[in-house]
C-alpha cells in the first residue's frame, strides 16, 4: 500500500512538472542544465528509443507507456527516442513527403511524455548509407534510407552527394522544419539530436554538415537544446574529432558514447565500469568546452559491438547499471549515465529500482547551488573515492575497486563485505553526516568519532553526504 502511494505521488508530480518551462544550458554553472524557470535539471533516465520487435501502434505505444511509468515511479525524468527508428519515422513512402499518421503517433509519445513529467532527447537521424546497409543484428533499425537513392526514383547518387550537395541539405531541413511546425514549442523535448554516431556515415563532409545544420536547427528550435553524437570513444585517436566536434559554437551539449567492449583497442574499454564511465567523462572535461557533459550512452557489448553483452542475463543486480548512473555524475557530468539496452538489460532484469536509488542518494544535492567541483581520489583496501564538494554540502560515492564485472559475472565471486573504513574529518569536515547505501535503501545517521568518520559496512558501494551549514 505503502508502494502503491507513493507511485501515485510520484505521477501526480510528474504530470504537473514540465509547466511551460524549457529546458536550457544553466546561467549560473554552464556544466549544469536548469529549467527556463531557473530550477537545475538533472537527466536522469536513458535511451528509450523505440518500442523493439513491435509494429502495431496501439502495442508500441502501450510498451513506451510502459517504460515511462517504471522511470517516472523511479525517479526518472529524461529519455533518448531516435525519430528515424521505422515506428516513429515520419518518411516513408518518398523523400520530403510526410505521414500524417506516424506524426500522430509522434503526438501520442509526447503526450504520454508529458503526463510521466518526462523530457525527450530526440534523435533526428541514424541512416549511414542510402542502400544496402540492413539492421546489424535483429530487433535494431535498418542503416540505409533507401528512398534517398536515385536506383530507387530518389534524388541522390550516394551519402557523399546528401551531405555535401544544396538538394541533400534540404532534405534533412524539410523534414526539420515539418517537424518544427508542430514541436518548435513543446515543453517535453529536451533537445534535438542531429545524427546518431556521425562520424560512421559512408561518406565525406559531415563535419561540414555538423556545423551548418546545429546552426540551422537552433534557428528551427529557439526553445531547444541542439547537439551532435559521435560513436564510441573506444580509440584515443578519436580524441580530436571529439574535441572538435564537441567545441563547436552552435554544440550546445558535450556528449560522449563509451561501451565495454573487449574488442575495443584502447584498453579502457575493458575496465570496471564506473572507471570506462568516468574516464569518458573526464575526459570531455578537459575539453574545456565550458559545456554539460553527458554520457549519452553507455552499455556492454560483444566484441566490437557484434550485439548486447552475453553476460546481462548474469547481472541480476544491476551492477553495471549502478555504475553508469554514479559514475558520470560523481566526475562532474550534467547528470548521471545514460543506458543502451533498454528492452534486452534494463527491462528484462526490471532493473528501474536503481533510477529511484540513484535519485535518493542526491536527494536534496543541487550542484549549482552548491558550486560543486568534483575530485576522486584512492582510499586503502582498493577503495575508490568519487566526490563532489560544495559550499554546505559535500557528496562522496565509494566504490569497492575488489567488486567488478569481471569478478562477479565473469568470475562468478560474490561481492565482497567493506569493513572497517574510515574516513579522516580533518579531510572531510561536516557538522552532520548522512550516509545512504543503495543496495538496500538505507539511509544512517553518523557522527565524527575521534579524528575519523566510521562508515557502516557496505557491498559495492556507499553514499556519504557531509553538510557544514
Amino acid at each position: 500500500m505503502k508502494r502503491l502511494l507513493f507511485s501515485l505521488i510520484v505521477l501526480s508530480w510528474a504530470i504537473t512538472a514540465l509547466g511551460q518551462t524549457f529546458v536550457q544550458v544553466s546561467k549560473t554553472n554552464p556544466h549544469y542544465f536548469a529549467t527556463s524557470g531557473g530550477k537545475t535539471y538533472l537527466p536522469i533516465g536513458l535511451n528509450l528509443c523505440w518500442p523493439r520487435f513491435i509494429d502495431n501502434e496501439a502495442e508500441g505505444l502501450a510498451k513506451m507507456d510502459f517504460y515511462f511509468r517504471r522511470l517516472s515511479e523511479n525517479g526518472g525524468n529524461y529519455a533518448r527516442i531516435w525519430l528515424s527508428a521505422p515506428f516513429w519515422e515520419i518518411e516513408t513512402q518518398k523523400a520530403g513527403q510526410f505521414d500524417e499518421q506516424k506524426r500522430k503517433r509522434f503526438d501520442q509519445l509526447l503526450s504520454l511524455a508529458q503526463r510521466y513529467g518526462i523530457r525527450l532527447k530526440i534523435c533526428l537521424e541514424n541512416f549511414r548509407k542510402l542502400t544496402n546497409a540492413p539492421a546489424m543484428f535483429p530487433g535494431s533499425v535498418p542503416f540505409d534510407r533507401p528512398i534517398y537513392a536515385s536506383a530507387n526514383g530518389g534524388p541522390l547518387a550516394d551519402m557523399n552527394q546528401y551531405l555535401t550537395s544544396e538538394a541533400g541539405r534540404q532534405l534533412y531541413l524539410k523534414r526539420a522544419k515539418k517537424l518544427a511546425e508542430r514541436y518548435a514549442n513543446h515543453p517535453a523535448i529536451f533537445g534535438w539530436e542531429l545524427w546518431n554516431e556521425m562520424n560512421a556515415v559512408s561518406g565525406k563532409g559531415w563535419e561540414d554538415w555538423t556545423k551548418i545544420m546545429l546552426g540551422e536547427l537552433q534557428a528551427l528550435f529557439p526553445n531547444h537544446l541542439i547537439m551532435q553524437s559521435l560513436g564510441s570513444y573506444d580509440r584515443e585517436s578519436q580524441r580530436a574529432m571529439y574535441q572538435q566536434i564537441t567545441a563547436l559554437p552552435n554544440n550546445d551539449v558535450a556528449q560522449v558514447h563509451r561501451y565495454l567492449d573487449t574488442g575495443a583497442s584502447w584498453k579502457i574499454g575493458q575496465a570496471p565500469m564506473d572507471t570506462l564511465a568516468s574516464q569518458a567523462t573526464e575526459e570531455l572535461l578537459r575539453f574545456r568546452t565550458g559545456k554539460p557533459v553527458l554520457l549519452a550512452e553507455v552499455g556492454a557489448v560483444e566484441a566490437n559491438h557484434a550485439g548486447p553483452w552475453a553476460l546481462y542475463p548474469r547481472d541480476t543486480l544491476g551492477t553495471l547499471l549502478h555504475d553508469i548512473l554514479f559514475a558520470p555524475f560523481f566526475t562532474g557530468a550534467a547528470g548521471p549515465g545514460h543506458c543502451w539496452h533498454w528492452d534486452s538489460y534494463v527491462e528484462k532484469n526490471d532493473l528501474w529500482w536503481h533510477f529511484g536509488r540513484f535519485t535518493e542518494a542526491i536527494r536534496d544535492f543541487d550542484p549549482v547551488r552548491e558550486e560543486a567541483v568534483p575530485f576522486t581520489t584512492s582510499l586503502p583496501d582498493g577503495l575508490r573515492l568519487y566526490g563532489l564538494r560544495g559550499k554546505k554540502q559535500t557528496i562522496l560515492w565509494i566504490r569497492d575497486g575488489q567488486s567488478n564485472w569481471q569478478t562477479e559475472l565473469v568470475q562468478g565471486k560474490q561481492a565482497r563485505t567493506v569493513t572497517n573504513v574510515a574516513l579522516p574529518a580533518r579531510q572531510f569536515p561536516a557538522n552532520r553526516i548522512d550516509i545512504y547505501n543503495p543496495w538496500n535503501n538505507r539511509h544512517v545517521a553518523t557522527k565524527v568519532s575521534g579524528k575519523q568518520i566510521k562508515l557502516p559496512n557496505f557491498t559495492r558501494s556507499i553514499i556519504v553526504k557531509l553538510y557544514t551549514d
